[in-house]
């Protein structure tokens, strides 16, 4: 069985959109964190706007780099109702995305991660669907931009599973759902 993991950058006032703001703060520390999270992995799980992104950007990269090598090669699955057709190693997930990643889940393997795509994270973690949630906070604020958590979300309770801190001052905290009493 897989685990899903999802993989967020996020602001200290709680934004996820166009992190372009995580650049001044990453070094081969995140590097080395992130290259790790990727070789546990057996697949990515994409929602269709981090899936475009990636699809322009990732491809054309040099791939003596393990990690573009790695990124590239693995496979994907992107959730959507609007893409057709994809590319860079994709398959579509369309209809019930839910009972599409149960089906991923009950495979063996590695993990199914998330970059992004906090529409995807949002609905998998309304079913209970996450594992394991790392956010990557880094120490900035935004100000506006798309936040993680959607207005009406319902609650839940997630336990610290452990924290890395980088010489950047951005922290990565790894919660996984809290068990019901």
């Amino acid at each position: 069985m897989s685990k899903v993991v999802a993989v967020m950058y996020i602001t200290m006032d709680g934004v996820v959109e166009d992190p372009a703001w995580t650049g001044p703060f990453w070094n081969d520390e995140h590097a080395k964190y992130q290259n790790g999270q990727l070789r546990a992995s057996r697949a990515l799980l994409l929602g269709r706007a981090t899936y475009e992104i990636f699809a322009k950007t990732w491809p054309p990269r040099d791939e003596s780099d393990e990690f573009t090598a790695r990124m590239n090669h693995l496979p994907k699955y992107v959730a959507t109702t609007t893409l057709q057709t994809a590319t860079w190693n994709t398959a579509i997930l369309d209809g019930d995305v839910v009972e599409q990643v149960a089906k991923l889940k009950a495979e063996p393997g590695g993990d199914l991660l998330i970059y992004g795509s906090a529409t995807l994270v949002n609905t998998l973690i309304e079913h209970d669907m996450v594992d394991e949630l790392k956010l990557f906070l880094y120490p900035v604020t935004v100000g506006t931009g798309k936040r993680l958590f959607a207005e009406g979300l319902a609650p839940k309770t997630w336990k610290l599973a452990g924290t890395q801190s980088f010489s950047s001052g951005a922290i990565v905290l790894d919660y996984r759902p809290a068990k019901a009493a």
